[in-house]
């Protein structure tokens, strides 16, 4: 059987290495090349198994692929996805680089539940950030059918894996400053994350604030988000904007109780969860969403919308 040639940039980090595995164990595709400048010539296992040998950027095969993933540094990556599309290649982005919000607004935005249609048959897209996916589709089906409260503050507050991080080495996420800690980051509102969950609600046309304060676990992978959301009106069934909006979605899971990390770990799924908040004096809805960040937040939904641009089943090759 044909396989089509992926190629990966930035292989060398933690959603890098996903890539590949994910694009190594793909029914339909094939590992053309893996770049990693600081690893060139290094071979290393990949999460689940097998190998790869990473070359040099400079010395990628761009032409050889027809799509690459670039996961590429923030800053770096748009280049590089430039210098694919020339070699004529499509092109997903996991860098920051071209995401709404960050002075691009003519890439499609990867969120795939919410773009499918921009995203099928593109030649470049832009994969969100892993807090904005948690966040993004655990509010969605209330902002779109204009459940929040007019002018309402939405607070989330949600804690990442390690993994998140990135790859490089840094002294405050060594071993012994994150295991039994918990402690959080990126306050006052300040998260570069929020530029593109801004741009989504405001092409949406909500009216509402995002108060965003992520922390950091003391795990290797995951997101688990809880937003408090006041709502417009009260729901008589408080799960039923998710139901409907979320029916046929095969990366989507709802359930009856909060999501446990656990239950999402190494899975390309989003699970859901809504409650009602007891005592307070505008009806307001707890929601909770957790997904892997190497996965749903990362590589998973790259492959996701990979599967999207070239013509494939969207599930083809991914772990639910």
């Amino acid at each position: 059987m044909h396989r089509i040639p992926i190629g990966v940039l930035g292989a060398s980090g933690y959603a890098g290495r996903e890539l590949c595995a994910l694009v190594e164990r793909h029914p339909q595709l094939s590992l053309a090349f893996a770049s990693a400048n600081e690893q060139r010539g290094k071979t290393v296992e990949l999460p689940g198994g097998g190998r790869v040998t990473f070359v040099a950027t400079e010395d990628a095969p761009l032409a050889h692929a027809q799509l690459v993933f670039s996961a590429m540094p923030h800053g770096a990556s748009k280049v590089w996805v430039e210098r694919a599309r020339a070699a004529g290649a499509k092109a997903i982005d996991l860098s920051a680089d071209l995401r709404i919000g960050n002075g691009e607004r003519a890439v499609p935005y990867g969120l795939t539940e919410a773009r499918r249609d921009t995203i099928r048959g593109a030649d470049l897209v832009a994969n969100p950030g892993c807090y904005p996916t948690a966040i993004l589709l655990g509010l969605l089906p209330l902002l779109e059918q204009n459940l929040v409260a007019k002018g309402a503050t939405i607070g989330v507050s949600a804690a990442s894996g390690v993994t998140g991080a990135g790859f490089s080495a840094r002294t405050d996420l060594l071993f012994g400053e994150v295991t039994e800690n918990f402690r959080a980051y990126g306050t006052g509102n300040t998260h570069r994350h929020l530029n593109e969950m801004r741009a989504m609600l405001s092409e949406m046309g909500a009216d509402v604030d995002l108060l965003f304060t992520p922390h950091l676990l003391p795990t290797a992978r995951g997101i688990l988000a809880t937003m408090t959301v006041p709502l417009a009106r009260g729901l008589p069934r408080v799960l039923d904007p998710w139901s409907k909006r979320y029916a046929n979605e095969p990366f989507i899971e709802l359930v009856e109780e909060p999501p446990e990390l656990r239950h999402v770990a190494h899975r390309n799924v989003a699970r859901i969860a809504v409650m009602p908040v007891a005592h307070v004096r505008t009806p307001t809805l707890l929601v909770f969403s957790a997904i892997d960040n190497l996965m749903k937040g990362a590589a998973g939904q790259a492959v996701q919308n990979a599967n999207l641009m070239l013509g494939l089943d969207e599930t083809m090759g991914l772990p639910a």
